[in-house]
């Protein structure tokens, strides 16, 4: 075999020098590619940590503020049962009152005839029995009687009087 020219030869070692120093680039750059994955990684790996710790809390925030809310439910409903009681018990008062108060009403609507009577009764009150007069002389008798005066001559004669 012959050997080859040395031009052949300077050019197929520069062609291997230059794939070297491509191989050895590629090798560096590669090395630099898996630091930075590596670091990615790692990053985004503590993230997830990070992300999964914030969800874990938020979760437990959420389970206390339900929590909360249940008690302040719980709270509203036995308030609410209470007012209720309440309203159904003055409703019971109201109806037990309503009759009464019809009742006053009707007092107060017959006040002014009533008023009115009772200031007549006590002017006829104030001018008092008639004076005794002759028991056979005119006019109706004194005393109470049905016709038989013989027997209720314990009567007392008509005397007006406010006991109403």
């Amino acid at each position: 075999m012959s050997t080859p020219p040395a031009l052949q030869i300077r050019e197929a070692n520069a062609h291997l020098a230059a794939v070297h120093r491509r191989a050895a680039e590629l090798e560096a750059r590669l090395d630099a590619a898996e630091r930075t994955v590596r670091a990615q990684a790692e990053r985004l790996a503590r993230h997830d940590q990070q992300l999964r710790a914030a969800l874990d809390e938020l979760g437990r925030a959420k389970d206390r503020e339900i929590a909360a809310l249940q008690e302040q439910l719980l709270t509203s409903e036995a308030a609410v049962h209470s007012l209720q009681a309440t309203v159904r018990q003055r409703d019971d008062l109201i109806g037990q009152l309503q009759p009464r108060a019809e009742l006053l009403w009707d007092i107060c609507r017959h006040q002014p005839p009533l008023a009115r009577l009772l200031a007549t009764l006590a002017e006829a009150e104030r001018l008092g029995p008639l004076p005794a007069s002759d028991p056979g002389g005119p006019g109706p008798p004194l005393a109470n009687s049905t016709g038989e005066e013989g027997a209720m001559d314990h009567l007392q004669p008509a005397v007006f009087g406010t006991t109403v």
